[in-house]
């Protein structure tokens, strides 16, 4: 009981105070010697890259209360060949867990995410999850994503950039956003569509003001 409200009192903490580098940023401080990791507030980040993000990586962002039900029946049905995690699931699993596979975690993560979902906005969410997502290694945080790729700042992205940071969200260490595979410019260019999309169909309301 105690440990359940104290877990209560500290997502809330973080959805008013920016939370400390995660488990597993500290783990890659350890093992690169260093982080690039620039936190900026969500008025200092692109709406292109916001738009990018939740078309990338959980289009229904808006519409679910921390999971997605339809992407989990089809992850299902592929036979677990696809991920279905939504933004809110992985900001819970980014601030707060560790990284792996493992039934604890994923225990820890399907208990935090609602506790997310009541207490911080959408709006909220999105600006931890672009804060603490990782983008190469040792590279967190769109600002410091924006730095290290293309030389500007999050503010500055444009649709095209945004569209890149996004496309190598599953696979950063794999993926370069400034030397794009094909793959890379192919589902650039279907995120820059689906961000499109979400902004004229009202799937972007939740976090844009």
């Amino acid at each position: 009981m105690v440990t359940g409200v104290l877990i209560v009192a500290l997502v809330a903490l973080f959805g008013r105070v920016d939370p400390p580098p995660g488990i597993y940023m500290v783990q890659e401080r350890q093992r690169l010697g260093t982080v690039q990791r620039d936190w900026v507030p969500m008025p200092a980040i692109s709406p292109h890259m916001a738009r990018s993000a939740v078309a990338a990586e959980d289009a229904n962002f808006c519409l679910h209360w921390g999971f997605d039900m339809a992407e989990i029946r089809r992850a299902m049905d592929a036979g677990g060949r696809r991920g279905a995690s939504t933004i809110s699931q992985q900001t819970a699993k980014n601030v707060f867990l560790w990284h792996g596979r493992s039934w604890p975690r994923k225990a820890a993560e399907a208990l935090l995410t609602p506790v997310i979902e009541a207490t911080w906005s959408k709006r909220r969410i999105l600006e931890v999850y672009l804060n603490v997502a990782e983008f190469d290694a040792g590279v967190f945080g769109v600002e410091a994503a924006a730095r290290h790729y293309f030389g500007t700042t999050a503010a500055g992205l444009t649709a095209l950039q945004s569209a890149r940071l996004a496309a190598i969200l599953p696979d950063p260490k794999g993926r370069d956003a400034a030397r794009p595979s094909s793959f890379v410019q192919r589902r650039s260019s279907a995120i820059m569509d689906g961000a499109a999309t979400i902004a004229r169909d009202g799937r972007a309301a939740c976090f844009e003001r």
